[in-house]
């Protein structure tokens, strides 16, 4: 990886090498190696980060809006349309 320092402007030079970094995920690799991490763990947060993926992935695909859930919408119409047998009458 290289970054040019120009005119001598060492601030920018130094803002450029740490988004490179941090876009190439190095960053991200040194914050996670910085302590042991057991192979269960490993295991656990590596299945978490694939399921997060795939909501997100799932999420991008349907540009709407997610679905409604089953049965909620339809329950609150019956019981906007059907009185109480209580109050009938």
């Amino acid at each position: 990886m290289e970054v040019r320092v120009l005119s001598g402007d060492i601030e920018k030079a130094l803002r450029s090498l740490k988004k490179k970094l941090q876009l190439d995920g190095i960053v991200g690799e040194l914050k996670k190696r910085r302590f042991y991490e057991k192979p269960s763990v490993k295991k656990k947060r590596k299945q978490l980060e694939a399921q997060k993926r795939k909501r997100k992935l799932l999420r991008r695909s349907h540009p709407a809006g997610p679905a409604p859930r089953p049965g909620n919408a339809t329950q609150r119409i019956r019981r906007v349309e059907e009185p109480h047998p209580k109050h009938e009458g």
